[in-house]
């Protein structure tokens, strides 16, 4: 039995436009980097207070209790920059200090408002995600990669934007790198054709014990799709060999192995990847369809309250073609699933995570 069912042997076309970047081209560039100016954070203020004063929970909480007249308009071109530019941003001097955590999380969740529709990250149906260290490591099939300090190679998410919000910075390590998934199509395209066409294959993925008990314990899904005409990459080695433990997963062959190998070398190499060390108060927005992310291994405090800490959001485009099996974040366990995926939101009770 083989690893994947074939989607049609013809080779796509290369990417263009540009979604497709190189890292070295970037790193001393700043039109990537935005910066709250003290107008701007006033606003957010402002909204704050508002959203206080109208006294909803987080979940409650929509762009029109938390109002940015004027950042809004900014968002919204960052949006624009997220699903038809560079696929991400970074913006830079949110006061996490000064607001403290339970008002970090609401400016967070405010601005994602004006992005996407947040989805759930975990069976559990969290909705708002903290990153940091729980002292798992990925030998355990039940953990996933942000809750652990260990190195996660380059990967895509289960939404279609992906917010993180750096709270606190590690002692030591834990550097993000994007790369921009079109230029990595491109050069497997260039480099190995008789491997580009894989891409287009499905693959089976672990969904790591997060699953609804009718459902199997694992995902299919092509590692590159076109909805629309557009570049969608969805990868995750880790996740991909990790499947092959359920007996009913097609075996990975050679070739997919080389083609794994290819595009982690072209990812993590100097001229593809680009390095960015997240600051506290750093907001990081990416496009989880064209980009690819990576965070190396990191050192933490010793100390609770230090410890390395990022909020992350996954928000769903409604308007985002959905052919190549949709990035609406993980089904939680425990609720009934309506039918048809346009109640879901409005029916899936969700809580946030403790």
């Amino acid at each position: 039995m083989t690893a994947m069912t074939d989607a049609g042997e013809a080779l796509h076309p290369p990417c263009s436009g540009p979604s497709v970047w190189r890292g070295g081209d970037l790193a001393d560039r700043e039109e990537w980097i935005l910066r709250f100016s003290s107008r701007r954070l006033a606003e957010i203020d402002s909204a704050l207070r508002e959203a206080r004063r109208r006294d909803l929970t987080l979940l409650k909480l929509t762009a029109a209790d938390f109002p940015i007249p004027t950042l809004a308009g900014e968002l919204r071109r960052i949006a624009q920059v997220l699903e038809h530019g560079r696929g991400f941003a970074l913006v830079k001097g949110l006061r996490v200090e000064q607001l403290g955590g339970p008002a970090a999380s609401t400016v967070f969740w405010g601005l994602g408002q004006y992005l996407g529709r947040p989805v759930p990250q975990n069976a559990d149906g969290h909705i708002l995600g903290h990153v940091r260290d729980t002292g798992r490591t990925l030998t355990d099939p039940a953990t996933r990669g942000y809750q652990t300090r260990a190195a996660l190679p380059f990967h895509t998410d289960g939404a279609d934007l992906l917010a993180l919000l750096c709270l606190r910075t590690p002692r030591a390590g834990g550097r993000t790198s994007l790369v921009s998934s079109a230029a990595v199509h491109n050069a497997v395209l260039d480099l190995r054709p008789d491997l580009a066409k894989r891409l287009y294959r499905t693959y089976y993925f672990d969904r790591r014990q997060e699953h609804p008990p009718e459902e199997p314990p694992y995902a299919d899904a092509p590692l590159a799709a076109r909805p629309g005409g557009a570049l969608s990459m969805r990868y995750n080695r880790c996740y991909l060999e990790s499947a092959q433990r359920f007996p009913q997963v097609p075996r990975l062959e050679p070739a997919d192995l080389e083609l794994f190998d290819l595009m982690d070398e072209v990812a993590g190499s100097p001229e593809f990847r680009l390095d960015i060390d997240l600051e506290a108060g750093d907001l990081l927005l990416l496009n989880t369809h064209t980009i690819m992310h990576a965070r190396s291994e990191f050192e933490d405090h010793d100390q609770p309250e230090l410890k390395r800490h990022l909020l992350r959001l996954w928000l769903a485009l409604p308007h985002r073609p959905r052919s190549d099996g949709a990035r609406d974040g993980v089904t939680p366990r425990d609720v009934i699933r309506p039918r048809n995926a346009a109640s879901q939101a409005e029916t899936n009770p969700r809580r946030l995570p403790t």
